[in-house]
């Protein structure tokens, strides 16, 4: 793999991680031991993740996430206790998929990978907070639902096809941006019809 094609890997796992940190981790854990994603030598550290403790709690993590996140303000609570969990995993895992003897690099990944793993979970987390003000659950769970099918989905392509990879990276990057700014003017929108109490 050439550093496009790392950087691009390292992009998508590191933004899927923002969204689902644990199924991220599993995913990607399972497929190494199975085989499917063959490492190059410069990645052989990524081999943690196919530890079977590894897997473990990444599998307990992986259920106990796609359950908090199907139930109405507790995937908010869920989502509040990971802002700082998901990006520095984001970081992390950006950082191992880089060749360690390139140090420049992997500074680089470091950085992309904690700011892009932010960005997907702020966007994701603005996202939901707007849904949950809906009072039915329904919207809640399809939501959820998308973002797992998503998840698995993005990450198999990613591990396919490394050049893909960017480019959902770069896709990934700009939906969260954008769901960011949409969720942010219609909370301020929100707040200016909010009448403001009389003064005593």
């Amino acid at each position: 793999m050439g550093i496009i094609e790392l950087l691009g890997l390292a992009g998508s796992v590191s933004l899927l991680s923002g969204w689902r940190l644990y199924a991220t981790i599993l995913i990607t854990g399972l497929a190494m031991r199975t085989g499917w994603v063959p490492l190059p030598e410069q990645l052989q550290v990524l081999d943690v993740l196919a530890n079977p403790w590894v897997l473990g709690v990444a599998g307990v993590g992986a259920v106990m996430e796609f359950l908090a996140d199907k139930i109405m303000w507790l995937d908010s609570i869920w989502d509040a206790v990971h802002s700082l969990i998901r990006p520095v995993g984001g970081a992390l895992l950006a950082l191992a998929i880089v060749d360690p003897s390139d140090p420049t690099w992997q500074v680089v990944a470091f950085l992309l990978g904690g700011g892009a793993a932010f960005a997907a979970h702020a966007g994701k987390a603005s996202a939901r907070a707007a849904i949950n003000t809906s009072p039915e659950p329904v919207s809640n769970v399809v939501a959820s639902t998308a973002e797992d099918v998503a998840t698995v989905g993005l990450l198999a392509l990613a591990f396919a096809n490394p050049v893909i990879a960017a480019v959902i990276a770069a896709v990934l990057l700009v939906l969260s941006i954008v769901l960011i700014v949409v969720v942010g003017r219609t909370v301020r929108r929100v707040l200016k019809r909010t009448p403001k109490p009389d003064a005593a």
